[in-house]
């Protein structure tokens, strides 16, 4: 296809409305034709991120058929998996069948690769009508085809993990890699982690260590996920709390040794962002990784808090965050068998 009026960035694939970038549109062209700064990926796997599969869930009270015919009619309707509820979408893992002539990204066809930008706004068509995929769990079987822009980002499997566990790092590889650079701007900061025992979670309290953290505060909200954190000896303290009561958390914080000096959130549940300010100490910093986190309420609940925070949005990429964070995985026994009990 012609380069003209092509954008690394994708706004030539938008179709609705014209003018904005993909991941605000409503609709983009998910044509299998490439232009010549594109890649197309043979989907094997998609992986929806943890609060869209969450509200999806919950919408259909637990019924997989309908969570699977609601997936396929905002791939069909839409271009692209957007929920429009949380506004966010997750990542896929594939193989490359063509790669343009003027791509950027380094890779050739054959090759098997998780894309590291959001399925919110990567162009997607889905072939199989998800016919292998139960709707129980967030890793989702699936044929069809995706598109890369020049812009995009994407890394090549690692040939020593199984590709649904690669799946599962890559998808929040962000988060240690942000933590690990806020970790460093202090001197042997308290850090407290709201959802330590999961993905984003248990990655982002390695990082922390790895940077340099005096005290690790790690946050769950039942006993079954405080014993296996315990048991994994990722954080100094456990502490059994609703990230979502602000008394309750800041409170329970407190007396692991909190306030935190850096707070990260990383639960998939709304109404977290004034407990995670009042957990944090004055010139603290509290960064998100929920996609269900509502910055309108972050910012304002700061304001009526008068918390003196800075608050940093996860915005999923930082450089090298692949590598970073599949590096703490081979390093860190007890963060690879967190992962690894995820796949039993």
């Amino acid at each position: 296809m012609s380069t003209h009026d092509v954008s690394p960035l994708g706004l030539h694939r938008v179709l609705d409305p014209q003018g904005v970038l993909p991941q605000a549109a409503a609709r983009l062209d998910p044509r299998p034709e490439i232009w010549p700064d594109e890649v197309r990926i043979d989907v094997e796997t998609l992986n929806l991120d943890a609060a869209s599969y969450r509200q999806l869930t919950e919408k259909h009270h637990g019924d997989g058929d309908a969570v699977r015919a609601e997936v396929l009619d905002i791939v069909a309707t839409r271009g692209k998996m957007q929920n429009p509820v949380t506004g966010s979408g997750g990542m896929l893992v594939g193989t490359v069948a063509e790669v343009g002539p003027q791509s950027p990204l380094g890779l050739a066809v054959g090759d098997r690769v998780a894309t590291l930008v959001s399925l919110s706004l990567t162009p997607l068509r889905i072939t199989d009508g998800l016919g292998r995929w139960d709707g129980h769990s967030e890793q989702v079987p699936a044929s069809g085809h995706a598109i890369l822009f020049g812009r995009s980002i994407a890394a090549v499997l690692p040939d020593d993990l199984d590709p649904r566990f690669a799946l599962m790092v890559m998808d929040v590889c962000g988060a240690p890699a942000l933590v690990a650079r806020v970790v460093r701007t202090y001197a042997t900061p308290t850090v407290c982690v709201l959802g330590a025992a999961g993905k984003s979670g248990s990655l982002s309290l390695a990082a922390a260590r790895d940077a340099g953290a005096g005290r690790l505060i790690g946050v769950v909200p039942n006993e079954p996920e405080a014993a296996t954190l315990r048991a994994s000896d990722l954080a100094d303290e456990v502490v059994v709390a609703d990230a979502r009561a602000p008394l309750g958390l800041s409170e329970a914080v407190r007396g692991a040794g909190g306030p935190a000096d850096v707070t990260v959130v990383c639960v998939d549940v709304p109404g977290c962002e004034q407990p995670a300010i009042l957990a944090t100490a004055d010139g603290g910093t509290v960064v998100f990784f929920s996609m269900a986190t509502s910055f309108a309420a972050a910012a304002l609940g700061a304001e009526g808090l008068a918390a003196d925070v800075t608050m940093l949005v996860g915005n999923g990429y930082v450089p090298g965050h692949a590598a970073y964070a599949l590096d703490l995985l081979r390093r860190i026994p007890a963060v690879r068998a967190l992962f690894e009990a995820r796949l039993d």
